[in-house]
């Protein structure tokens, strides 16, 4: 085995490589998956030495699609935060699990104090929450919270005659139906309840369809708002679907995973105006605050309600401290890694107000790119930004090909999707690092390439026509 000398050696050098080598070429040049297999080393029956190994990790560095660079506007998440990069190296290096005090010490007290203070930026002065990997899974767990409080048998009994139905939005996270039948409550009871123009979920349509469900004799279960979707950016009307909620004594829980971060700006936070009267909140640390991936909180306001719906004793496990500190009560997971070492390192770097001017800075720079699409007439925006996505497209020009287009060519990495029935691209504003000028620079690429393409439809359903002919 190495020496921790030769180990202290070689990863400084790795982490300057990666740093230097991004600079360089912020755009990796696009391999399909069957070109790069074949320059993967194989396992062997014989290992290799730390150099030999150092040496390839430096290959994989330079054919791995770059997040942090000035063009990937790809993902909901961008760009490197130094603090949190720092929190994730020290992490790594002391590989601690998260499920007691006894093996965490002081991570145990910090994901504790995370939480606490996230808690408080919703409005809950006494909550309880989980770390958990990616929104997907802090969804879960609101949904089993939603189960058990709804079903309290289901538990232990099954969901053996139970009809729960759950209801998010038609632009909801796709996790939502994917935790319906994990749960037991099976994926043809999600109800997909329309939007307006702007992606925001319709009260009346949600209270028209819980009273149609009632009368079938279903039991609503859970009321899902999503705070900033996934392609628009939008807000469901949290206030209105909490009073809904409240009268109907439906679990409402929100998935704030992407836009959870505005509730740090005092000038953005009315987006999420009645979050405080919800039952659970999804907020990704990961996403619009720059931790490194993943970074996911699931928050209650039930305190206990955690360990009383997930905990299971296990005597070879906790053995020391009060169950406050000991996380693994409240957990799905049994062992955890360490996420909250670099939240709390960038936390402590920026503080609140840095946050708040970090979010608003990027909100600016959302304005400035809706300027550059309304001042071209070529270019359409298909809906006023309500967090860090902008849609839009180039007048009859394929939104696919425009990004598969800049992806080929090395020159930005950007995904499409649909809005009111047409592929738009999606543009993310979310990395700290870039500029307007870098933006400038993405819509002059844009521009150039819907030049060199032959008309096309984006209307959805015309496509599918003309593919289908």
């Amino acid at each position: 085995m190495p020496s921790p000398e030769t180990f202290a050696d070689i990863a400084p050098d790795l982490i300057r490589f990666l740093v230097e080598t991004q600079g360089r070429t912020p755009i990796r040049p696009y391999q399909p998956p069957g070109d790069m297999e074949g320059d993967i080393p194989g396992l062997e029956e014989d290992g290799q030495d730390l150099d030999t190994i150092a040496a390839e990790l430096r290959d994989i560095i330079e054919h791995t699609p770059c997040t942090n660079g000035p063009a990937f506007f790809n993902q909901l998440f961008g760009g490197r935060d130094s603090a949190a990069a720092l929190g994730e190296i020290t992490a790594s290096l002391l590989n601690s699990s998260m499920y007691t005090y006894k093996v965490a010490g002081p991570h145990a007290l910090i994901e504790r104090r995370l939480i606490d203070h996230m808690g408080a930026k919703i409005g809950w002065n006494d909550c309880d929450g989980i770390f958990n990997p990616g929104g997907s899974l802090s969804n879960l767990v609101g949904a089993m919270l939603a189960r058990s409080s709804t079903f309290p048998q289901a538990r232990e009994e099954g969901m053996s005659g139970c009809r729960g139905t759950i209801y998010t939005s038609s632009e909801g996270h796709y996790s939502i139906v994917k935790n319906a039948s994990i749960v037991g409550v099976g994926r043809a009871n999600v109800r997909h309840i329309t939007t307006d123009r702007e992606g925001r979920m319709d009260p009346n349509a949600l209270l028209h369809q819980i009273e149609e469900d009632r009368r079938a004799g279903f039991t609503p279960m859970m009321i899902n708002a999503t705070a900033a979707t996934t392609v628009m950016g939008a807000f469901d009307p949290i206030e209105p679907l909490a009073d809904i909620a409240g009268y109907q004594n439906i679990w409402l829980h929100v998935d704030g995973a992407f836009g959870s971060s505005l509730l740090l700006s005092p000038k953005y936070r009315d987006r999420l105006t009645g979050i405080e009267k919800a039952d659970s909140v999804t907020w990704n640390a990961h996403k619009m605050m720059g931790v490194p991936m993943h970074c996911s909180v699931l928050i209650t306001r039930h305190k206990g309600m955690l360990r009383e719906h997930i905990g299971e004793g296990a005597d070879y496990l906790f053995q020391t401290e009060t169950d406050d500190v000991n996380f693994g009560t409240r957990s799905i997971q049994c062992g955890r890694r360490n996420d909250v070492l670099k939240l709390w390192a960038a936390w402590r770097f920026h503080g609140d107000r840095g946050y708040a001017a970090r979010i608003e800075r990027q909100m600016d720079l959302v304005r400035h790119c809706v300027q550059i699409i309304e001042d071209d007439p070529a270019m359409v925006l298909s809906t006023d930004p309500q967090s860090l996505t902008v849609c839009f497209e180039v007048a009859s020009r394929s939104s696919r090909a425009i990004c598969d287009e800049l992806d080929r060519r090395g020159l930005a990495k950007v995904g499409h999707g649909i809005v009111n029935g047409r592929r738009v691209i999606r543009l993310v504003c979310i990395n700290p690092n870039q500029t307007a000028a870098d933006f400038d620079t993405f819509f002059c690429h844009v521009r150039d390439i819907a030049a060199s393409l032959p008309d096309a439809d984006n209307d959805v359903e015309a496509v599918k026509v003309s593919l289908s002919v």
